[in-house]
């Protein structure tokens, strides 16, 4: 490390090319930093799943089962047996052994992850729900853009189709609240292009806390898919100039990748001094 506590930055001299496919999450990393989704995507850098996002797909996992049921099934004694099921195919993943729980920490990571799918009587009676399909990946071109998504379930309604998203983490606040529909508007253009048939609603299920379902407006969806075509025009910009500028922000404390980021350790460094870093976050022992 230098003087200045930065460490030198040294990409391997790649060729960075448009993805074939662009999802939703590889979207939020590009908006969120270029020179993170260079490191991602270039590079194929590993970023280690943090608990809650083992914690979730678990979760996800076990809905899915659960969905699948007969109506008068979907009990939470079924959902009970469906996670114990469930659980070998995450106890058995690269990101759930990377957490490095001891026995404790893995019965507290079974405990959280049954929360959540008990959440669900929270939100909806998934007795009255019609399944349509569940899981559905979705490969279509939308606004222009080579778009992949996976839905976790297209419900049938009188008013015809919904997108439902569930989440195990906490709900935003009204502030943030877009940026997470415009994913499941997204699904709802792709779900359009694909079936031939536009949704009706869009459904964010905050397992055990919240539930958001608002109209599919076609102006809120127009409004997604233009962020994503934008997206997208700024990605294949980059990648045929090879320019990936950071930016920065209190992310960098968690970024996976700020030890090979000199504006990444600055950033840190100075809301460090300044009171504005959690003490918690992975970069500050970097900083130390």
């Amino acid at each position: 490390m230098s003087s200045t506590g930065v460490l030198p930055i040294d990409l391997p001299a790649r060729v960075p090319q448009p993805p074939s496919r662009l999802s939703p999450s590889a979207a939020d990393t590009f908006r969120q930093c270029p020179r993170r989704w260079r490191f991602r995507y270039v590079e194929r850098r590993t970023e280690p799943a943090g608990e809650a996002a083992v914690v979730g797909r678990f979760a996800h996992r076990a809905l899915e089962l659960l969905l699948a049921e007969p109506r008068a099934e979907r009990t939470i004694d079924k959902a009970r047996e469906l996670a114990r099921e469930a659980w070998p195919e995450t106890e058995d993943t690269d990101d759930f052994r990377g957490l490095g729980l001891d026995d404790d920490g893995a019965r507290a990571f079974r405990w959280k992850g049954w929360k959540a799918i008990e959440g669900l009587w929270t939100v909806e009676d998934p007795t009255k729900v019609e399944v349509d399909a569940t899981e559905q990946a979705l490969q279509a071109e939308v606004g222009g853009v080579p778009f992949l998504g996976i839905v976790d379930r297209v419900d049938r309604t009188d008013a015809g189709l919904v997108i439902t998203d569930y989440k195990s983490g906490k709900p935003p606040s009204s502030r943030y609240l877009k940026d997470k529909l415009s994913q499941v508007y997204l699904y709802a253009a792709a779900v359009e292009v694909v079936r031939g048939e536009r949704p009706a609603r869009v459904r964010l299920l905050y397992l055990g806390q919240r539930r958001v379902d608002v109209a599919a407006r076609p102006d809120k969806v127009h409004e997604a898919v233009e962020q994503l075509s934008t997206t997208w025009d700024n990605l294949v910009t980059a990648c045929e100039s090879d320019e990936f500028e950071p930016r920065t922000g209190p992310l960098c404390g968690w970024c996976p990748h700020v030890a090979d980021c000199p504006e990444g350790q600055a950033e840190v460094s100075v809301r460090l001094e300044s009171g504005r870093m959690r003490s918690d976050a992975p970069a500050v022992a970097l900083m130390a």
